[in-house]
């Protein structure tokens, strides 16, 4: 069919080379079983020793390492892997991230403050500077960094995470200019209140801090959106998987928001 033309969101996927960071669990986890559903060879890192055990046992296809994205030495062995498995790479996705603290911002502890950003955002550019030499080899490919809706709206209460996220806006838009020339599209995703563990554990500690009950905080979150629903991780992941595609050869640039429109946090 025609360049174009095409009605497959999937199409341009298969074979292509992906790097998951964060990818055994979670929304990493929805990505990389999206992409290998749709023909890709994924690679993932983690740091949790039982997620990488069961996404093996998922996807006994695809490589896994452990590694910490804030530790320099630990990215640098993750793409000497990714280089021997994969033989290159077409596509980076920045996945990997913690909440953060929660509190004002006069009892956040500065070392809680430092390893927010190095995994959120330092992560990310040491992921980056090695991935774009091998998709400059490979004549081009996608990067997708995960910000999030803090990245959009200050988050009372949430001000390392919050801080971080807008920092990856400006990482995305920075290296898409960049790296535009080089045929490299950069874009960035915002979940809004993605279900699951993490989500769980923010409301549980607001709902703690300013005493009342769960059921109540996720009330107040959810008033917040318009849908009026949290998203699922698969969400997210089908958006990574149009980004990566055919349909998405013209996005670069671009902070997109898959958070049932989130207004306000």
């Amino acid at each position: 069919m025609a360049e174009g033309r095409t009605a497959d969101l999937g199409a341009g996927l298969r074979g292509q080379r992906v790097l998951v960071t964060a990818g055994a669990a979670g929304i990493g986890l929805a990505i990389a079983g999206r992409l290998i559903a749709h023909g890709a060879r994924v690679f993932v890192c983690d740091v949790a020793d039982a997620a990488l055990e069961s996404f093996a046992a998922e996807f006994p296809q695809a490589g896994r390492i452990k590694a910490d994205v804030s530790a320099e030495a630990d990215v640098d062995r993750m793409f000497d892997a990714v280089a021997r498995d994969l033989g290159g790479l077409d596509a980076l996705i920045n996945n990997a991230g913690i909440a953060g603290p929660t509190g004002a911002v006069e009892d956040i502890d500065p070392g809680a403050w430092r390893r927010c950003i190095d995994i959120c955002l330092t992560g990310q550019f040491l992921c980056a500077r090695r991935a774009v030499p091998m998709l400059k080899a490979a004549g081009g490919g996608s990067i997708v960094n995960m910000s999030s809706a803090a990245g959009r709206h200050g988050y009372a209460f949430r001000t390392p995470y919050s801080s971080a996220k807008f920092g990856v806006i400006g990482l995305t838009q920075s290296l898409a200019k960049e790296l535009g020339p080089s045929n490299i599209r950069v874009n960035a995703i915002l979940p809004g209140i993605v279900e699951g563990p993490r989500m769980e554990g923010v409301i549980r500690d607001r709902a703690a801090q300013v005493g009342v009950s769960y059921a109540e905080m996720e009330a107040k979150y959810l008033e917040r959106i318009s849908l009026r629903r949290m998203v699922s991780p698969h969400d997210v992941a089908a958006m990574v998987a149009v980004l990566l595609s055919d349909a998405g050869r013209n996005l670069s640039g671009q902070a997109i928001g898959v958070d049932g429109n989130v207004e306000t946090l």
